[in-house]
């Protein structure tokens, strides 16, 4: 063991990130090639937290999240957003950072990362009149669609243009704050809002910079934003599949985390990858293989690979791609009731 831990120590983190980075742009890119969205490639971002080891140099790097009683959470967690191809579940890129950094700070270094003819959905915590600006591109046809805040936080829409029920082009107001944090940023944006309602559950509005409403229908970007939920599937299938619903990551210090969550995000991609080469045997999305019984195929198949001859790889990887062929999951089935608990702990209704 402590030999294991010297030789981590002499690699560190930055050859893993540079491999993850790598691999993760070729792998992506092809994969959102083949499952464009009215010609862009449809991508996802958002953010998540990862407990990390209790030890003194994790929770100075890391930070621990506050709580009721005063004395902050039982383990320091980094907060890590991800920039994924929705209809494969591969991420396209990561950015890590201790708890304190928000997911704002992290998304902005994330940007470069999404290609041209791309569309981006954000969760509404990504509702920022700044990040607008910084995401849109309309030369290289960079868009985004989010979800709009309520409340005090909402950004100020001034209607310009009905395109349709519940669809119109809008002005957005730089706030004061935004003004005197960047200066150079316009008065106005001008973007398309589209309500929502379904039935049983309350309105709300979704901004693009999709304004055609030929070319983008405003029932098939509300249909599109759903998508959003790929990324939370994708999150459950890194901590609560790959992480066997580990208690915590088991590196004691900051440089190890980070060596390990590269390491995990790429072992991720790579089964993936291995599923989006399979799926096509079924004749379906790689979405609608278990990622679960994939995954312990796989384990399954590395703990005994060592042991047959070079030769006889090839046929049992074409092997292992036609049994993973065989985990087809059931088709999804539709929302059909509003979200609500049964013991009222959250902001949910009952």
């Amino acid at each position: 063991n402590a030999a294991i831990v010297q030789a981590r120590d002499q690699l560190g983190a930055p050859p893993l990130a540079a491999l993850f980075a790598q691999t993760a742009a070729v792998w992506s890119t092809a994969a959102a090639d083949t499952t464009r969205w009215r010609g862009l490639a449809v991508y996802g971002l958002d953010g998540t937290t990862l407990r990390v080891a209790d030890t003194p140099e994790n929770v100075a790097h890391f930070g621990r999240p506050g709580s009721r009683y005063g004395e902050g959470a039982g383990y320091p967690q980094l907060r890590l957003v991800a920039l994924s191809v929705l209809r494969h579940h591969l991420v396209a890129a990561a950015a890590l950072g201790p708890y304190r950094t928000s997911e704002v700070t992290l998304a902005a270094t994330l940007w470069g990362a999404v290609p041209a003819r791309a569309l981006v959905i954000l969760d509404r915590g990504f509702c920022s009149y700044a990040l607008f600006h910084a995401l849109a591109d309309a030369a290289r046809q960079r868009h985004w669609l989010v979800r709009a805040t309520a409340g005090r936080t909402a950004l100020k829409a001034h209607r310009v243009q009905r395109l349709g029920p519940g669809d119109h082009l809008v002005d957005l107001t730089r706030s004061r704050a935004a003004g005197r944090a960047q200066p150079t940023l316009p008065a106005t944006l001008r973007v398309r809002a589209v309500r929502v309602h379904h039935r049983g559950f309350r309105p709300y509005l979704v901004f693009t910079s999709l304004v055609d409403p030929i070319a983008y229908p405003a029932a098939d970007l509300v249909a599109l934003y759903h998508e959003r939920w790929e990324l939370e599937l994708t999150f459950d299938e890194i901590k609560t599949h790959t992480l066997e619903r580990a208690e915590a990551l088991r590196s004691q210090a900051p440089p190890r985390v980070e060596q390990e969550v590269w390491g995990l995000l790429l072992a991720y991609n790579l089964l993936r990858l291995v599923m989006s080469r399979a799926a096509p045997r079924a004749d379906l999305s790689p979405l609608r293989l278990s990622y679960r019984h994939a995954l312990l195929a796989l384990r399954s198949f590395w703990h005994t690979a060592w042991l047959s001859p070079p030769g006889v790889l090839p046929r049992r990887l074409e092997a292992l791609l036609e049994e993973l062929a065989l985990f087809v999951l059931p088709a999804r089935r539709p929302r059909r009731y509003p979200r609500a608990v049964k013991i009222k702990t959250s902001n949910s209704p009952r």
